[in-house]
C-alpha cells in the first residue's frame, strides 16, 4: 500500500484538525485508477530549527500559520522549492500578493472592485534614511481631497490586513481624518462602500470546490453564516463562483473564501486573499461538515492522482483575456473560469470523488450524527464561550448541524 502523511501547521484551533483527523481514520484507503491502495497519516507538525537540506516527511501541507509566523513560513517555501510537497496554501503569493495585489490583478482582469486609493503612512517608519527621503521625495496630499473625490461613504482598511482589524467605516471628513490619524504606520486603503447592496456574499473555496453562503456581517459571529440555499440567482451564483475560481487559480490558492456584495445583478468583489479562512465549527455550523468534506476530498486527490505543485503562474493568460476588447465582460469570465477549470483539474476531480471516494459522504454523516461529534461540539463551545452561554450555545450549534444532517440524509442513497 502507497502511504502519503499530510502535516497541519496550525495555531490554536482544535475543531477542525480534529473533524480533519476523524474523517481520513475513518474514510479508510482510497484506490487509484489502476487498482492500487493509498493508506493516509496525518500529523500536526511542531515548529524547530530545520536543515535546509532535510528531507521532509510530509507529502501534503494545510498551513493555517505561515502567513503570520515566519519560521514555518520559511519551512514551508523550503519545502515548496526543494522537495516538491503539495501545499495549501502558496507562501509565496501570499506573502507578496496580499489583498492590495489582489486588487491590482483583479481590477486588470476587469472584476468589479470598487474604486480604492492607496495613501502613504500617516506615522514615518522607523528607518534613519526616511526623514531625508520624505523631505525630498514625498509630494504632500490633500486627504480631505481625496475623500470628496472618491465620495462618501467609505471604508478605511490595512492594504495586507485580515479578520476586520482596522477596518473603519468612513461617513464624512472628521471620521476620514480621525481613521487615518488613528493609523500609525500601517500602510491603508481607501476604498469606495457600495451603498444599498442586496446581500453579502461569503464563498469559501477548497480546491475544486466552493460553497457559497449568505454572510450578515452586522451580526455576532454564531449567527453570520445564514442557512439559505437559494438567496442569489442561479447567473449571479455562477459569477460569484467563477470570480472565487479565478481568484484562486490566479494566485494558486486552494484553501482561501471570498467576500463580494451583490446590488442586482451586480457583483462586486471586496475582500478576496484570506490566508486562514474561517472553517470554525461555531461560526460555519451546519456548512461545516462539507468544509471538512471538502478538504479531505482535494487532499487525498491530489496525493494520490499526483497532482503536481504549481509555482508558476500564468497570469499572462488571463490578462491575454483581459486585454481583448471583443470580448464582453461575460464572455471573459468564461474564458478565466474555463483557465481554472484546467487549473484545478474540476473534471477530473469530481470523478475521482464521484469514482473513488464516493463512500466520504456517508461516512462523515455517519461521524456527525455521532456522539463523539457532540462530544467535540461541545467542547468547541465549552473553549469558546463564556461559562453562563454554554447551554445555549450547545443547543444552537445542535439545531444547525441537526439540520444539516437532515438535508444530508436525504440525499443519500437508500
Amino acid at each position: 500500500m502507497n502511504r502519503h502523511l499530510i502535516g497541519l501547521l496550525l495555531g490554536t484551533e482544535e475543531d477542525w484538525p480534529t473533524a480533519f483527523e476523524t474523517i481520513v481514520r475513518r474514510m479508510g484507503p482510497v484506490r487509484a485508477g489502476a487498482g492500487e491502495e493509498h493508506g493516509f497519516d496525518v500529523e500536526r507538525i511542531t515548529i524547530e530549527p530545520f536543515d535546509l537540506r532535510d528531507k521532509p516527511r510530509y507529502d501534503l501541507v494545510i498551513d493555517r500559520l505561515a502567513y503570520w509566523y515566519y519560521v514555518p513560513r520559511e519551512w514551508l517555501k523550503k519545502i515548496a522549492l526543494m522537495d516538491d510537497v503539495y501545499l495549501l496554501n502558496s507562501p509565496f503569493t501570499f506573502q507578496s500578493m496580499e489583498k492590495h495585489a489582489a486588487y491590482c490583478a483583479m481590477m486588470r482582469l476587469g472584476l468589479k472592485v470598487p474604486d480604492t486609493v492607496l495613501v502613504p503612512f500617516k506615522d514615518p517608519p522607523e528607518h534613519a534614511k526616511f526623514a531625508y527621503t520624505a523631505s525630498r521625495y514625498n509630494k504632500s496630499f490633500d486627504l480631505e481631497a481625496i475623500g470628496d473625490r472618491m465620495g462618501y461613504p467609505l471604508f478605511m482598511k490595512p492594504y495586507d490586513g485580515g479578520a476586520w482589524v482596522g477596518v473603519t467605516r468612513i461617513t464624512d471628513e472628521a471620521d476620514l481624518r480621525a481613521a487615518y490619524d488613528a493609523s500609525g504606520q500601517r500602510l491603508m486603503h481607501l476604498q469606495k462602500a457600495v451603498e444599498g447592496y442586496d446581500v453579502f456574499a461569503r464563498s469559501l473555496s477548497i480546491g475544486a470546490e466552493t460553497m457559497v453562503m449568505k454572510f450578515r456581517p452586522e451580526l455576532p459571529m454564531h449567527d453570520r453564516y445564514a442557512v439559505d440555499h437559494e438567496f442569489l440567482e442561479p447567473e449571479v451564483g455562477d459569477e460569484v463562483v467563477t470570480i472565487s475560481r479565478l481568484i484562486n487559480a490566479f494566485f494558486r490558492w486552494e484553501f482561501n473564501s471570498c467576500e463580494n456584495l451583490v446590488s442586482g445583478t451586480e457583483v462586486y468583489p471586496i475582500d478576496y486573499a484570506n490566508a486562514c479562512p474561517d472553517v470554525a465549527l461555531t461560526s460555519l455550523h451546519y456548512y461545516f461538515p462539507w468544509a471538512m468534506t471538502a478538504l479531505v476530498r482535494w487532499s487525498v486527490f491530489s496525493l494520490v492522482t499526483g497532482r503536481k505543485p504549481r509555482l508558476d503562474l500564468s497570469m499572462a493568460n488571463y490578462f491575454a483575456i483581459a486585454d481583448r476588447d471583443d470580448l464582453s465582460y461575460g464572455e471573459k469570465l468564461a474564458g478565466y473560469r474555463k483557465l481554472a477549470d484546467e487549473y484545478f483539474e474540476t473534471d477530473r476531480y469530481l470523478d475521482f470523488c464521484e469514482s473513488r471516494m464516493g463512500h466520504v459522504g456517508e461516512v462523515v454523516l455517519e461521524w456527525v450524527e455521532s456522539p463523539d461529534f457532540d462530544a467535540l461540539l461541545v467542547d468547541t463551545v465549552r473553549n469558546t464561550y463564556p461559562p453562563e452561554e454554554h447551554d445555549r450555545f450547545i443547543a444552537h450549534f445542535r439545531g444547525l448541524v441537526g439540520l444539516w444532517v437532515r438535508d444530508e440524509a436525504a440525499t443519500q442513497p437508500a
